[in-house]
């Protein structure tokens, strides 16, 4: 591929010339991020923010207290626990499941506002400077009306969206970096850009085939075909490294959980390093095609979908192949519905590549940019919209979009955040905040900032005398899950468990009830149970075995 020119002004980089540069998708990008805040926060605040958010909150209290990656949330999910039957820790190294050291960069700002929310916005944040980023990146190439409208399709992606509007992840730095990277090369600013390669590296153990994808560009259109050799060295070498040598001094996860669970089909056995996948995917190419394109239909429509916000152009642009194919592959070969879901945070990862490849396309065709085309490309946008929007992703329109017609499951949002001020939050109130505690999902973002916390039904874990004790509160919402029961039969049986788990340890006068609101329970361990929020319980039980 040959060179083009910048077509931006070469003067010394300063805010006000960044601050021009970028001024005409600033409106479109302020509408983005407000929009996307201010859903958000209500999803948080109103208790939809869920597990992971809860995780990631944990992590970042620990880091900030200097126990680092350490979580009793991930713990529970560890293969000692979940295969093995053992009581979750405290001190359990997350870095054994998902090598994440770059969320250390924003532990400063974590510092000032140590809460869950932060971490909302410093999602919103990061993908929405991933979008100016990479509008500074398509006009290397563009006009601003083609460039505009690149970023446009990037806020518009389903892709994009979905993973924005869920809980915090670790994968919302890599649009931001990418771009930087690709930006860097393109201006050959090779320091920044092996800088960007090491961020990248660090944002978790595979985000190395999202930079793998980058080096084969590199070499395949002759650009910098020895820089590009490097950059697929080290990537690939550091994640063999990573996943076969360093990880597995934390935990077994990855050989034992992890892998099987993704790539399971490819393996003998109860174990699997990344070689053994590897091994199992090139030996039998066979069974690599079936998995490349089964099942068809959710194939082609996760490709539709992420092609729809761009007009289709990546289907046609070999850039976007050659970079995006990588992390697209890794989600063709694995297994499970989440891989091929374009609103959960996997989808984000192939998004830096296929936009970089239809900015290179519209380098070489920028005379297909006419009106009749441009109208057709406005309305993919406005269907990716559409799509986003009834996808309800994570729950986030809950208020508008029932959850289920038959059976009708709905609720409403004066409902919620009464549920939240009459039920949810006067008994979060009444938990100690250096208290050890058990609860259900939706509780757990709001109760991590603390070093001792469990998901129910779970009541136990190991502290960090190494001694198992039981977890002071346990709380749970069960009107939420009451709610749902009818049409997901998950939160069916977890109500039903919930309930027997509070009988037997009421019963027995292990834990007392001290309140019960609105269909939140509150228990304490060695408490006398207040006789109000008994009948209240009880009443609310009747209800439920009716």
């Amino acid at each position: 591929m040959q060179e083009t020119i910048s077509k931006v002004p070469k003067s010394k980089s300063n805010l006000l010339t960044i601050f021009t540069l970028i001024k005409p998708i600033l409106p479109i990008a302020g509408v983005f991020f407000f929009i996307c805040l201010i859903l958000v926060l209500n999803r948080y605040f109103s208790f939809y923010a869920s597990f992971d958010q809860g995780i990631f909150n944990h992590v970042f209290w620990n880091n900030l207290h200097g126990r680092f990656f350490q979580s009793s949330l991930s713990s529970s999910l560890s293969t000692n626990v979940v295969h093995a039957n053992e009581i979750p820790t405290v001190y359990y190294h997350r870095l054994g499941q998902h090598f994440t050291p770059a969320l250390l960069l924003w532990l400063p700002i974590y510092a000032l506002f140590p809460n869950a929310a932060t971490l909302a916005v410093l999602l919103v944040t990061l993908i929405t400077a991933g979008g100016l980023m990479l509008y500074v990146l398509a006009r290397q190439y563009l006009e601003p009306p083609l460039a505009v409208m690149i970023t446009a399709s990037y806020f518009a992606a389903n892709a994009v969206i979905g993973p924005t509007l869920s809980n915090f992840h670790d994968i919302s730095q890599i649009p931001l970096f990418i771009f930087t990277l690709l930006l860097a090369m393109e201006k050959r600013w090779w320091w920044l850009f092996w800088l960007m390669a090491g961020l990248i590296l660090m944002v978790r153990e595979d985000a190395g085939v999202g930079l793998f994808g980058v080096g084969v560009y590199m070499v395949l259109s002759k650009r910098f075909p020895r820089a590009g050799l490097a950059v697929c060295t080290l990537s690939f070498g550091y994640m063999l490294l990573l996943t076969n040598l360093i990880m597995p001094l934390f935990s077994e996860d990855i050989s034992k959980r992890f892998m099987l669970e993704r790539f399971g089909q490819y393996a003998d056995g109860d174990e699997a390093t990344t070689l053994d996948i590897i091994w199992g995917i090139i030996s039998n190419p066979v069974r690599l095609v079936v998995e490349l394109v089964t099942p068809i239909d959710k194939t082609i429509r996760y490709l539709l979908g992420q092609w729809l916000p761009l007009a289709f152009i990546p289907a046609i642009a070999p850039a976007s192949w050659s970079i995006a194919g990588f992390p697209l592959l890794k989600l063709l070969l694995g297994k499970g519905d989440s891989v091929l879901a374009i609103t959960i945070r996997y989808a984000l990862s192939v998004v830096p590549g296929l936009f970089y490849g239809a900015i290179l396309w519209w380098s070489k065709h920028p005379k297909t940019f006419k009106p009749s085309f441009r109208r057709f490309w406005i309305f993919c946008i406005c269907l990716s919209l559409f799509f986003s929007f009834t996808s309800n992703p994570n729950r986030t329109f809950y208020f508008v979009i029932p959850d289920s017609i038959k059976p009708w499951v709905y609720v409403s949002l004066p409902e919620q955040w009464h549920h939240v001020n009459q039920g949810i939050r006067p008994l979060l109130a009444q938990i100690p905040s250096d208290a050890s505690v058990s609860t259900t999902t939706y509780l757990i973002p709001h109760l991590s900032n603390r070093r001792q916390i469990l998901r129910l039904p779970m009541l136990e874990l190991r502290n960090d005398a190494r001694e198992i004790v039981k977890m002071d509160y346990a709380i749970a919402d069960l009107w939420q899950l009451q709610k749902y029961a009818p049409a997901f039969k998950h939160d069916r049986g977890l109500l039903k468990e919930l309930v027997n788990l509070i009988d037997r340890i009421t019963n027995n006068q292990e834990y007392g009830i001290i309140g019960f609101n609105d269909g939140v329970i509150l228990l304490q361990k060695g408490a006398t149970s207040d006789q109000k929020a008994v009948e209240n319980w009880l009443s609310f039980k009747s209800m439920f075995n009716k």
